[in-house]
């Protein structure tokens, strides 16, 4: 294997990554971001509910289709068999050969990397609730003040 084609592999390694983590981090504070500067006013409104919401889901969907894109561009440079990803339930009752490729192909590179941004994500919203978080409030009052 060539310097290049390590070069390209590791590139696509770390833009899928990048992206993998902007998912479930940058994508929503971008969300945020726009939808305070849209709306002038200092108080929630449903104007900045609705951009919030719409930016968010057009990020969210551009960001899967450029790792969906990634993907594939890593499976063409690595030589990766293409298998059909069929989930479980949607597969045949018959004993049919293509429910196996995916055991004979393995988990794909996206999947890992998908798989330890899950991890990295639970480990740390379970260490900011537990260490960082403080005792909830009674009835919902915020820390300090009394209902």
């Amino acid at each position: 294997m060539g310097y290049m084609s390590r070069l390209k592999r590791m590139s696509l390694l770390s833009a899928m990554s990048f992206v993998a983590i902007n998912i479930w981090t940058g994508a929503p504070l971008l969300a945020l971001w726009v939808g305070s500067q849209v709306v002038a006013k200092r108080t929630l409104s449903m104007a900045a509910v609705c951009v919030v919401v719409v930016v968010l889901a057009v990020l969210e969907i551009a960001l899967a289709v450029a790792l969906t894109w990634l993907n594939n561009v890593y499976d063409e440079i690595t030589g990766r068999p293409r298998a059909e990803r069929r989930a479980t339930w949607l597969r045949s009752m018959r004993g049919e050969a293509e429910g196996h490729i995916s055991q004979r192909v393995g988990i794909t590179t996206l999947e890992w990397i998908v798989m330890i941004n899950v991890y990295v994500a639970v480990t740390t919203l379970v260490v900011w609730y537990v260490f960082f978080a403080g005792p909830p409030s009674p009835l919902g009052c915020p820390t300090g003040t009394q209902c």
